[in-house]
């Protein structure tokens, strides 16, 4: 439940077109609702101002349907993040108001439009292609979190002069999220040249001694490079609510400075 939907409730209750005991009943699953499998935090929009996240690694298809069922039901935003494909197609035949995004292996129901919240612009950055389905992860998680998202792919250390010459662009952003897999340069050469937040996100792309992406996660740890934050290894979705956190400093829950 959003907190519009409780301001609403309350008003209700104020004018006299809801009675105390229709508004409890609303109420009464406020703090989580137990599936059994599953216990559903009902209050993460309104105590963190991003929607619930189904995590749909290792669940079923009828796992992921069940909650999402009882999320539709709550009028809450929420969204899957880890769906592959056939997956999606299952839970798709089920809850028919998922929104998929295949590159991003993302699926949302957004009942309500998210709210515009940030100073500015968040962009995305990928060191090759090969990164791009993190950096999908986070762009996607950006926008449902009411971010305005700009996305700059395939600008890797290999050829910085890619980079270079977008550097008008991204000092006009206002947070970057850097997502680099092989040796994690790129974050390093993003913060240097620019006075904005970065979030640094290593990916498991790389040759056997990238080790999966722990290469890349402690060249990031390690940059000599100030302001970096560094989340886990291909964690579009940590790196697009920390982005949205920052963003959204000195804005209150209304939108207004």
């Amino acid at each position: 439940m959003t907190e519009h939907q409780i301001r609403a409730i309350l008003d209700s209750i104020a004018a006299g077109k809801t009675s105390p005991e229709a508004a409890m009943r609303e109420l009464r699953e406020l703090p989580f609702q137990d599936l059994g499998f599953a216990k559903l935090d009902q209050h993460r929009t309104l105590r963190r101002g991003v929607p619930e996240v189904i995590f749909g690694q290792s669940k079923s298809a009828e796992q992921i349907a069940a909650i999402a069922g009882r999320m539709i039901k709550a009028r809450a935003n929420f969204i899957v993040s880890r769906l592959p494909p056939d997956r999606a197609r299952a839970v798709r035949s089920k809850i028919k108001k998922m929104v998929y995004y295949p590159e991003a292996q993302i699926g949302a129901v957004m009942t309500e439009k998210p709210r515009s919240s940030g100073h500015g612009s968040v962009m995305v950055i990928s060191a090759g292609t090969s990164d791009i389905p993190v950096a999908e992860e986070a762009a996607v998680c950006a926008e449902l979190f009411g971010n305005r998202v700009e996305r700059l792919y395939d600008v890797g250390v290999a050829g910085l002069h890619r980079l270079t010459g977008n550097l008008q662009s991204i000092r006009k952003a206002s947070v970057l999220i850097v997502v680099a897999g092989m040796e994690g340069a790129l974050p390093s050469v993003v913060a240097g040249l620019i006075d904005k937040p970065v979030i640094a996100v290593p990916t498991s792309i790389g040759y056997g001694a990238s080790f999966s992406g722990i290469a890349a996660l402690l060249g990031m740890l390690n940059t000599c490079a100030s302001g970096v934050t560094v989340v886990n290894i291909d964690n579009g979705f940590g790196a697009a609510v920390a982005a949205t956190m920052i963003n959204r400093v000195g804005i209150g829950r209304d939108g207004h400075d």
